[in-house]
C-alpha cells in the first residue's frame, strides 16, 4: 500500500508527506515507544496517540515511514520539524486506533 492510499482513499488528513510513492508493507499500533522500538517492522505505518517529537525519533529508528495519530490528536510544529528531518510522513485522524487499525489493515490486504 502506498502512502498515496492513505491519503486518497482512506482520506486521513496528510499534515506532511514527503513521497506519497512510498511504500507501506505493514502496520503497528501502540502508544508505548519502547514498544514500538522493539517490535514495530520496517516499511510500517505506526497507528498512536502519542502527537510528540519523540514518535519521530522512534519511527525513525525503527524504519517507520509514516505515523498516523488517532482520536483527533494534533503534531505540534516539534515534531513536525522532527517529521521533516527524518522523512518521516504523518497523517491524522479523528478515528479511534481500532477502527483506523482495521482500515489499515484492510487496505494491506490482512482482513
Amino acid at each position: 500500500m502506498k502512502l498515496k492510499y492513505i491519503k486518497e482513499t482512506l482520506a486521513y488528513t496528510a499534515v506532511y508527506v514527503p513521497d506519497t510513492e512510498v511504500d507501506i508493507h505493514a502496520a503497528y499500533t501502540s502508544d508505548l515507544l519502547s514498544d514500538v522500538m522493539g517490535n514495530a517492522p520496517d516499511e510500517s505505518i505506526l497507528i498512536t496517540i502519542q502527537g510528540h517529537k519523540n514518535t519521530i525519533a522512534v519511527a525513525s529508528l525503527a524504519g517507520i515511514e509514516a505515523v498516523l495519530l488517532c482520536s483527533n490528536r494534533s503534531a505540534p510544529q516539534d515534531m513536525l520539524d522532527a517529521a521533516k528531518n527524518e522523512g518521516v510522513a504523518v497523517f491524522t485522524t479523528s478515528e479511534n486506533q481500532f477502527t483506523a487499525s482495521y482500515r489499515i489493515a484492510a487496505g494491506l490486504g490482512l482482513v
